[in-house]
């Protein structure tokens, strides 16, 4: 049963995604800066910023850039990368930029960091994706080595990191959609991020054999929540965008092999069933906010069109944040 005194999390995500019927990648990344503010301004936990590469639609692939713009003009709201696909980057450099967001946001970071499951991205930063695991594991050695402000030995000689983080230890969560990566997960990380029930006792069995203790999990609500007074005609401007979105995640996954919340969609009426796409009135809102325990606002996403984020976002902070802590 949930716990009604329980707080509900409110998360804004960017990834910036903009195919060629979308928004201007150049105010989309404008717009989500304000937006992100707005989130602080008005009590929202945190800003989760994904990465890809070499996306037709313009996904971001700099999160660190844009939690750094972010933690330039907010105090409160936590930023998690989520996620950082490591073995794509030299983990001194990541330490580093790391680091140095973690002191611009007096603390607010959490890392999450995944192996990746894209083939081109690999080939387009010349990495191989056999093993990316192993490497994936001695990047996150890595960074807490790194992060120490201690010198150590690294490849060829010693290194060191600086500054370090204000955070101590700065918190890194793995995320995957595999076993191998749960149990990954359990033995090196601070926590594992799936959609996937099972794959999550996975993790939580590895961890406690480990001595740890994993935080429940949280049955996932809707990835794309909307706030409106009037669900038909807002779905009817959103749905290019969420099949855009749809379908670019779920050939991802489909070329991996991936279970995933995303897959391939060829109808409004496929799109709506996959329940990844809430589009609700402020009162249907409140009810999915409790059910959950944890509200995902994606106002830009597929590149919508940021005015419509908005009415959705002040909607949201008019009519249904009141309620939630009535």
């Amino acid at each position: 049963m949930t716990d009604p005194m329980q707080k509900v999390q409110v998360m804004i995500r960017f990834d910036l995604r903009s195919p060629a019927f979308g928004a201007a990648t150049r105010d989309l990344y404008r717009e989500a800066i304000d937006m992100a503010e707005y989130a602080d301004r008005h009590g929202f936990d945190f800003v989760n910023l994904s990465e890809h590469h070499g996306s037709d639609d313009g996904y971001n692939p700099s999160p660190i850039v844009l939690g750094g713009a972010i933690a330039a003009r907010t105090c409160k709201l936590r930023i998690t990368l989520g996620a950082l696909i490591l073995p794509l980057h030299d983990p001194i450099r990541v330490a580093e930029d790391v680091a140095a967001l973690d002191n611009i946001s007096a603390g607010r970071v959490t890392l999450v960091a995944a192996a990746g499951y894209v083939p081109s991205e690999f080939a387009m930063f010349g990495r191989a994706m056999k093993g990316r695991g192993k490497v994936l594991e001695e990047g996150v050695e890595v960074l807490r080595r790194a992060w120490s402000g201690e010198p150590f030995e690294y490849r060829d000689g010693a290194v060191r990191v600086t500054p370090r983080p204000v955070q101590d230890p700065l918190p890194i969560m793995l995320g995957g959609s595999t076993p191998v990566a749960a149990r990954r997960a359990a033995r090196i990380a601070d926590g594992f991020v799936t959609h996937l029930p099972d794959l999550y006792r996975v993790y939580e069995q590895e961890a406690r054999a480990l001595g740890r203790r994993p935080a429940p999990f949280v049955e996932p609500g809707p990835g794309f929540v909307h706030v409106t007074r009037d669900p038909q005609r807002d779905w009817q401007r959103i749905a290019p965008h969420a099949m855009h979105e749809m379908n670019a995640y779920g050939e991802w996954a489909e070329q991996a092999g991936l279970v995933s919340s995303y897959h391939k969609v060829d109808s409004l009426e496929a799109l709506r069933d996959s329940g990844g796409y809430a589009v609700v009135t402020p009162e249907q809102c409140v009810e999915l906010a409790r059910r959950h325990r944890k509200i995902s606002l994606h106002p830009l996403m597929g590149g919508m069109d940021p005015a419509l984020g908005w009415e959705s976002l002040r909607l949201f902070v008019e009519a249904v944040q009141p309620q939630l802590h009535q």
